[in-house]
Parts: C-alpha cells; sequence; structure tokens
C-alpha cells in the first residue's frame, strides 16, 4: 500500500536526541479541508463562541482537540536520515507499507 502526504512540521525532538519528529498529512484530508492549516507560530487554535451557551456546549470538543491532532501521522527520524532526505514543510512524500511474506510450516 502507498499512500501520499503532505509535510506538516518539522520539530526536534522533545527529549533532546539527536533525531526530529516528522508530522505528515493526508493529502486527501487537505482537500476535504479535514485537517486545519497550522499556525506558522506554532501556538494553540483559537475557537469563537458567539455566546455562553455555545461556548459550554463546545468546551468539550476544545479541550479534546489540545491532545494528539487529529489526521496527523508522525515519523520520528534520526539526524542523518532526516539530513539525507532534504525535507521542509510542504513536501509531498509517500509512503509504502508492505507486508513480509512468510513461508512457514
Amino acid at each position: 500500500m502507498k499512500k501520499e502526504f503532505v509535510v506538516r512540521s518539522i520539530d526536534a525532538a522533545p527529549d533532546g536526541a539527536p533525531y526530529v519528529v516528522v508530522s505528515l498529512s493526508s493529502v486527501k484530508d487537505l482537500k476535504e479541508g479535514t485537517t486545519s492549516t497550522p499556525s506558522p507560530f506554532g501556538g494553540p487554535k483559537v475557537m469563537g463562541f458567539t455566546n455562553m451557551n455555545d461556548m459550554m456546549k463546545d468546551l468539550n470538543k476544545m479541550f479534546s482537540g489540545m491532545g494528539m491532532q487529529s489526521g496527523v501521522t508522525q515519523l520520528k527520524l534520526e539526524m542523518h536520515e532526516y539530513k539525507e532526505m532534504g525535507l521542509s514543510v510542504g513536501d509531498k512524500v509517500y509512503l509504502e507499507l508492505t507486508k513480509e511474506e512468510t513461508l512457514g510450516i
């Protein structure tokens, strides 16, 4: 299986180790608009409310969105792999998954 993605962000390892975390969004999700464009400053998303009732109703949605970003695939690459690939935000990349064929008795 081969899937097409777009590089959404590239972040340093949170523990200071020599690797980077590359976040990918599916091209299909981007075309459908299911993933939002990240802020260039990396800040939290702001939700707008017209009244207090809407705020209370959508408060749970807001808190659930603070964790893992939905629709995002993350890869951990070692520094030499990252430099070798020369990735930057906005690049199209392909991931290919194959299952090893085993011949066992």
